[in-house]
């Protein structure tokens, strides 16, 4: 078997390992980030779930790190004693990038990790199995629930050869995006293999693995071989490394990337999967160079940086903006020397967390372009309405920061930097708090402020829908799209009936209005391929699904928004025919009726009462996925199991 079945099949504990039905996985790491780790909290409360004792599992400060007044202390506040309540580690603001921290102090090659975040498959740099979640299936995993999932086809990619001058691992997975889109890869699991390896390090494969997110993939996995060693060693951990590597593997499909014609690539204004050769795009003026961030942790990728800027300055009017990862890699930074030739080339140096990359600063002037090391570019997901992102190198970025215009860094003159990583790594534990002890958890409280609303128990789903359609939306809509992120609405992520206010703001600015004004019989959306792409963020669920929302009708959805939809009680149907889709307006009436006998029989008929047409929609739900929906969502059954004295399956 490939790595991927055979990291899956060592976890298994409901389903085969045939394609496209549902699996169950034990779990044996979780993590939760503070964007919905303070939403977890409550709805952890909300399920009634009190004494847990889950396997390892961290809570992450990094997103909300910009305290520009009370609510996002307040939501650390909560999080740090949510850690303590159910035993979790403690990562507090200003430690790193959870995906960045999880990969130095807790990744395990062999081992399945859950994380309230898409990106948490970066973790398959190490030969894990890592897969990205909504908050609610992340508060299930915390409770012993397994992880499930529609057990995936695994894609071999083989490499070979080696990166040329001036190309990094950015430049990989942005081949990948070129070759594949943002939806090409739904379903699948990408399996990297071959003698191109050897000249990956693990932080490179993060950097790929990271990035697989914006291909739609499940999760991507390399092997753990003798690199994960060097970097477990490094990171005083080699009693962690197990050897997983590759034999002779079958795959549903191979390809292959030679490393050695991949080009300098960037990605355009406003998607990931808009790839041009950097060539082709030359000249273009730029306004803000940012560089770090989770998708180019390492310190590799900023002591590149540094050593290409190093004697320069960066001209006006660039900014030239560092993103550290972790305080680890930052102390490292500060020894090698690096840190200084970024600051005296001009450089603004912010704390190490996620910041820029969901909109929490570093917002440049509308129409301006930024070239940014992070994972995505969705319109306005920079926290500027109108801006401009491009997607790239750090070593593109670096290098046209200092002509203030997109630059292929292959025709910089010199030869490109060589980084060697400090002999004697410098590892920093001091600020990671670890679980209360199991005898004191019950004793500690959730510390809530005024705006930590409860959530919701939303009713069981009606035989009978009569609905209008209040949104018509294109194809690749992201959940930034859906619910923002930014300065402005993160920190009301755990605030449902204030957050609510901005759902669908950036595409039709008076949705929350017309969804309460037809509350009482609730309403539709329909959209195109794609719809959920991005962020795991479950508020773009549970936001629209607060103001009325029963069902989107769509060509395709994204995983993890699939999920989010079926968690709380959306019908996520799809059209069997793209002429009905393109025929449905938003000011149209849809009619359901048998909504049970759709749910169950996973096909039915829908009545456009308006045109006087019919609609023929399908679902993939599972068994348990039909029960969860008919139920109102999973803290809506849960709470209704519990009232009839039947405990939820693995919660006793």
């Amino acid at each position: 078997m490939n790595l991927t079945h055979r990291l899956i099949e060592s976890h298994l504990l409901e389903g085969e390992l045939r394609p496209n039905t549902e699996i169950g996985l034990k779990v044996d790491q979780i993590f939760v980030d503070d964007s919905v780790g303070p939403l977890i909290s409550l709805e952890l409360e909300a399920m009634g779930i009190e004494d847990l004792d889950p396997a390892l599992a961290v809570a992450y400060v990094d997103h909300l790190l910009l305290q520009e007044d009370h609510r996002n202390s307040e939501d650390h506040l909560l999080l740090r004693s949510a850690a303590m309540r159910y035993g979790m580690w403690f990562s507090p603001a200003g430690n790193g990038i959870c995906h960045a921290v999880h990969l130095e102090r807790f990744g395990v090659p062999g081992a399945t990790l859950v994380g309230s975040d898409s990106h948490t498959c970066a973790a398959g740099a190490l030969g894990m199995f890592a897969i990205g979640v909504g908050g609610l299936a992340a508060a299930l995993a915390l409770a012993g629930e397994p992880l499930y999932l529609d057990m995936p086809e695994v894609w071999g990619v083989h490499l070979v050869g080696r990166l040329q001058p001036w190309v990094s691992a950015k430049d990989v997975i942005l081949e990948m995006l070129r070759r594949h889109g943002v939806d090409g890869a739904t379903g699948r699991v990408f399996e990297y293999f071959g003698p191109g390896l050897k000249e990956l390090s693990v932080w490179d494969r993060h950097v790929i693995a990271h990035m697989g997110a914006e291909l739609g993939a499940t999760t991507s996995v390399f092997p753990s071989d003798g690199e994960v060693l060097r970097f477990l060693t490094q990171q005083g951990r080699p009693e962690a490394w197990k050897e997983i590597v590759q034999e002779h593997s079958e795959f549903d499909h191979v390809e292959e990337l030679d490393l050695s014609q991949v080009e300098p690539l960037i990605a355009l204004p406003s998607s990931p999967g808009n790839v041009k050769r950097v060539r082709e795009v030359a000249g273009t003026e730029i306004h803000q160079a940012y560089i770090g961030s989770s998708a180019n942790p390492s310190f590799r990728d900023l002591a590149v940086v540094a050593r290409v800027v190093a004697g320069h300055s960066i001209p006006e009017p660039v900014s030239f903006d560092v993103n550290p990862a972790t305080r680890q890699i930052l102390e490292n930074l500060v020894e090698s020397g690096d840190l200084g030739h970024l600051i005296r080339a001009g450089a603004r140096v912010h704390q190490a967390g996620c910041n820029g990359c969901p909109g929490m600063g570093q917002a440049l002037a509308p129409g301006r372009n930024s070239l940014r090391t992070v994972p995505r570019n969705f319109p306005g997901r920079s926290g500027t309405e109108d801006d401009r992102v491009y997607l790239c190198s750090p070593e593109t970025a670096a290098v046209s920061a200092l002509t203030g215009l997109i630059t292929d860094p292959r025709d910089n003159c010199s030869a490109p930097p060589t980084i060697q990583e400090p002999e004697n790594w410098i590892v920093n534990t001091s600020q990671l708090i670890p679980p209360t002890p199991r005898d004191q958890r019950l004793t500690s409280l959730l510390v809530k402020s005024s705006g930590h609303v409860p959530i919701p128990h939303f009713p069981k789903i009606p035989d009978t829908f009569d609905l209008p359609v209040l949104l018509k939306l294109e194809n690749d809509i992201s959940t930034d799209e859906i619910l923002p992120a930014g300065t402005n609405v993160m920190p009301l992520w755990s605030n449902l009936s204030e957050v609510s206010r901005f759902a669908f703001t950036g595409i039709i600015p008076d949705y929350a209005e017309k969804a309460v004004a037809v509350a009482e019989s609730g309403h539709l959306v329909i959209a195109g391929r794609n719809y959920g792409q991005g962020s795991s963020r479950e508020l773009a669920a549970l936001s629209p699904r607060f103001l009325g929302l029963r069902s989107v009708i769509a060509l395709t959805f994204a995983r993890i928004h699939w999920e989010n939809l079926i968690n709380f009680g959306v019908l996520p149907l799809c059209f069997k025919d793209q002429q009905d889709y393109i025929n449905t307006q938003s000011d149209h009436r849809l009619r359901i009726e048998q909504v049970h006998h759709l749910i169950r029989t996973g096909s039915g008929i829908v009545e456009n009462t308006t045109i006087k047409s019919f609609i023929e929609v399908t679902h993939d739900l599972s068994e348990r996925q039909k029960t969860i929906v008919l139920e109102g969502g999973i803290i809506s059954m849960i709470n209704h199991e519990s009232q009839l004295g039947q405990p939820t399956r693995k919660l006793e």
